[in-house]
């Protein structure tokens, strides 16, 4: 039974020549959109000043795009089907980021996932309705796979030591392009060269690699064109390649999951061809990957022509030949396999048979290449990468801890959640532990906590909907029909199945293949027509494109004026590396700040102008301007570190010690494993309470001496818990005592007549080395503690005397002293 989308698809697509003007804008329009975003790396959540810019410029695209729309489809929206619902459904979403937005961690980090929102759903709105035209559905559905190549080819262009090269086709479009070369094309970490891309994440690479993986096969099946088949199979090496490369043991992990759940979809003989495909593929790629590994790293050290060249002849060559097999097999084997297995495929469950023997091979790769020392035949580094897949590795202990973490932020902010970049504000607050991650590594976690219950349900129930009725149609269509949209449900599947591990939609270009992807599934969904509630009449149309027209024009003017304002705040960044001009640099961030008034890193920069200008001349303008400046911003973003400590050296500028004291400890909270924020907290309450003792002032004394003790006990508390982590879960950042925390805190243990945690606490900080002076203080305090409750430690006596003489004389006065 075919779908009733198709018939209309047909229909519409019989006349081409007569599409308006505007039909024909749109589409092109959107192609040099798809082409131009995966090149502008700073679309990545927007996070920092330089990736700002075009972040927002593609946001003011997208609702050009949004207009085109409208004036081609303006009379065609009616609320007849369940598909008409779709695109006010989809409105919701920016909706529901909007309301979390009044109570969000960070206003500005929230705005942007707004702005980000509207483009996903004007992505998702164009799709719906221009996708249902066959040609357009197929220029799209061509664009999307020629973009992935281009990526894949750009990926290694830079692997193979052409960075300029690759810079300078890209570099006249692309903002990441920075002395000539993309920047982080090849990304290095602990585990060494990781390839990324335009993603600069190899992660995100093997998400996107894995979805084009499987599209190829599709596509190289589905092509009826000899030259189709060969470029697909052609590229399925460079994928397979690629995806080695990025070192990425989620997506190894994932591929087969998404792998087993796409054969379900197909018919035995299509289900053997993937597999056929996939293997042949894989095969090959394993046979090259030591020498393209390891030339790729040579490469990267230093460029040689000639070994460049060889790099490539493996590539191209190998690709070549999987391409004839590929084009062979489609030609003369997939025919005789089709009409073979027509029967078979009558039969019931006879779809599963594939998927099951393909899980029992892909079980068995597994034990071999994770449990023997089979592996050992891929390139070093990726071996060594297969040989810590396991549940106790510390990626997976860590990627736990983070889910754990951000359902403590949900519990904080259930119903309308904490806003857009919620995560990245607020994860020091919430840390088990002291690492560092601006990303909860799961999309659905961090979707939850930034928009709570609410707009989690929401989400949810709009992507299993169009799931659901997409599945159930595809069941229902002929061959033909399931072909002509089963591109969008493997590309938005495998992306959203690998986002439970990592934060590919954090990618806007990702968040946009999987609108795109959930806007071409509607299109071909099960769409039944409205019983109760239907508006045929062309007023709908007129309404909806109101509506919509105007949101798009309030995100026009939003997003261009971010752009005017990411752009001056770039601007006075350049021009204060190079100038000292007070009027040079506040020019730029005045006009950001009009604004952006609380944009972080235009704030710290004008507050830091400020403070530079009142230190030269002690005029109180510049003194309150900064003051003023950090509080008010500091009400919309209140876990912004930095300007927080801005704020405690602006009180510090006057001398105002206790002021920077009390922001500095009803800070504490919100950055619990910073150790050195405990480290200030217990050196500055020593030396304000030991000041304050001195003027006799008890009870101020006593409220400091509190507050840095009580920060050495929370430190002692972390190490403690620190010691419970799995031992193969990495702690994260530096938690340890230091010296001076350690002297510190003993001498306030001292002075409020607590000796023997006072010696309990220096003890740990004793050292064999006496002759450094702060070594030297620990054990003369310690000392004195051990002799104020009547005992000794004659050892370490010893050497401080063998150092100083005068030494047991300054013991025993401090001895004698009450404090």
């Amino acid at each position: 039974m075919s779908n009733p989308v198709y018939g209309k698809q047909a229909k519409r697509s019989s006349n081409v020549e007569k599409k308006p003007v505007q039909f024909w804008l749109l589409i092109v329009a959107l192609i040099a959109f798809l082409v131009w975003t995966p090149f502008q790396v700073a679309l990545f959540n927007g996070q920092m000043l330089e990736f700002e810019k075009p972040l927002f410029l593609a946001i003011a695209l997208s609702s050009i795009l949004l207009f085109l729309w409208i004036s081609n489809y303006y009379k065609s929206f009616k609320l007849a089907e369940q598909r008409d619902w779709l695109p006010i459904a989809v409105l919701l979403l920016p909706i529901t980021y909007l309301l979390s937005y009044f109570g969000a961690a960070s206003h500005y980090l929230a705005m942007n996932m707004v702005l980000i929102e509207c483009l996903y759903a004007i992505m998702f709105i164009i799709s719906v309705y221009l996708l249902q035209d066959r040609r357009a559905n197929s220029i799209i559905q061509t664009t999307i796979m020629t973009v992935a190549y281009l990526i894949v080819g750009f990926g290694f262009l830079n692997w193979f030591g052409h960075g300029k090269l690759a810079g300078s086709l890209v570099g006249w479009f692309s903002s990441a392009v920075l002395n000539g070369k993309y920047t982080d094309a090849v990304m290095t970490d602990s585990n060494g060269l990781r390839l990324t891309s335009v993603f600069q994440y190899a992660n995100t690479y093997a998400a996107f690699l894995m979805a084009f993986l499987f599209a190829a096969v599709f596509c190289l099946i589905r092509s009826k064109k000899w030259y189709g088949q060969a470029i697909h199979a052609f590229m399925l090496v460079p994928i397979i390649l690629s995806l080695l490369l990025t070192l990425s043991r989620g997506g190894l992990v994932m591929l087969p999951v998404v792998f087993v759940i796409l054969l379900l979809f197909l018919k035995p003989a299509k289900q053997i061809l993937w597999f056929v495909y996939c293997a042949i593929a894989g095969v090959a790629s394993l046979a090259i990957s030591k020498e393209v590994t390891d030339l790729g790293l040579q490469l990267n050290q230093k460029f040689e022509a000639g070994v460049a060249v060889k790099g490539w002849a493996y590539l191209l060559v190998v690709s070549a030949i999987v391409a004839v097999l590929g084009w062979g097999i489609q030609a003369y084997l997939a025919p005789k396999l089709e009409q073979g297995l027509a029967k078979a495929s009558a039969r019931k469950m006879a779809t599963l048979w594939v998927p099951i023997g393909s899980t029992i091979v892909i079980g068995v790769l597994a034990f071999l290449l994770i449990g023997t020392n089979v592996s050992k035949v891929l390139p070093e580094n990726i071996s060594t990468r297969l040989d810590t897949i396991n549940l106790k590795q510390h990626s997976v202990l860590e990627r736990i801890t983070f889910y754990k973490d951000g359902m403590k932020v949900v519990k904080d902010y259930p119903v309308l959640g904490a806003g857009g970049g919620a995560w990245a504000a607020l994860y020091e607050k919430y840390q088990n532990n002291p690492y560092t991650s601006r990303q909860a590594h799961n999309f659905y976690v961090q979707y939850l906590l930034e928009v709570g219950i609410v707009g989690f349900t929401i989400f949810m129930a709009f992507i299993l909907f169009i799931f659901y009725k997409y599945i159930r149609g595809y069941f229902k269509t002929d061959e033909e029909g399931k072909d002509s949209y089963f591109l969008y449900f493997i590309l938005t599947l495998s992306i959203l199945v690998h986002s439970v591990m990592d934060f590919n939609m954090s990618y806007v270009f990702i968040g946009m293949l999987v609108f795109i992807g959930l806007g071409g599934m509607a299109a071909a969904m099960d769409s039944q027509p409205l019983r109760k509630l239907s508006w045929k009449a062309e007023s709908t149309g007129w309404i909806y494109s109101l509506v919509v027209g105007i949101c798009g024009v309030v995100v026009l003017i939003t997003s261009t004026r971010y752009v005017q304002a990411s752009s001056a705040g770039l601007e006075a960044k350049k021009v204060s590396q190079t100038s000292t001009s007070y009027e040079e640099i506040k020019a730029p961030l005045d006009k950001d700040l009009a604004i952006r008034p609380n944009h972080p890193d235009s704030v710290l920069l004008m507050s830091s102008l400020y403070q530079s200008v009142y230190k030269q001349t002690q005029n109180d303008e510049f003194y309150n301007a900064a003051q003023s400046l950090l509080t008010d911003a500091l009400k919309k973003e209140p876990y912004n570190k930095n300007m927080i400590i801005r704020l405690m050296n602006n009180y510090q500028l006057k001398n105002e010690n206790d002021k920077a004291y009390e922001l500095l400890v009803a800070n504490a909270p919100k950055f619990n494993w910073d150790i050195e924020w405990y480290e200030k907290m217990i050196v500055q309450g020593f030396e304000l309470g030991y000041t304050a003792m001195g003027n006799g002032d008890t009870a101020s004394k006593d409220k400091y001496f509190k507050d840095g003790i009580n920060a050495f006990e929370k430190v002692q508390a972390g190490l403690k818990h620190l010691a419970t982590l799995p031992k193969e879960q990495m702690a994260g950042r530096p938690f340890a005592n230091s010296p001076m925390m350690i002297l510190d805190a003993g001498k306030m243990y001292y002075m409020t007549n607590q000796p023997d945690k006072a010696a309990e606490t220096l003890k740990m900080g004793l050292q064999q080395d006496l002759s450094d002076p702060t070594n030297r203080e620990i054990a003369h305090w310690y000392v004195a503690a051990m002799q104020k409750q009547g005992s000794n430690d004659q050892a370490v006596l010893d050497q401080l005397i063998k150092v100083d003489p005068s030494e047991k004389e300054q013991i025993a006065k401090l001895v004698q002293i009450n404090f």
